[in-house]
């Protein structure tokens, strides 16, 4: 039997494992800017239902005063 001696490289170990790490955080940011977009979405869809309630009730309450009176 052969006994084969592999050195390893530990250098191309460390780099391939730095170039992960940096592509998982870019990741994470990508994703981080789409939550925030989509927060900020909901949060003006939000206030939009919000004002057309609001003026709805104010159209139904001013109708309804001048119809009884």
């Amino acid at each position: 039997m052969k006994n084969d001696n592999r050195s390893i490289n530990l250098f191309d170990i460390s780099r391939t494992h730095h170039k992960s790490i940096r592509s998982d955080k870019i990741r994470t940011t990508d994703i981080n800017i789409l939550l925030n977009r989509a927060r900020l979405t909901k949060k003006t869809e939000f206030k939009k239902k919000i004002t057309y309630l609001c003026l709805l009730l104010l159209v139904v309450g001013l109708t309804g005063i001048f119809s009884l009176t």
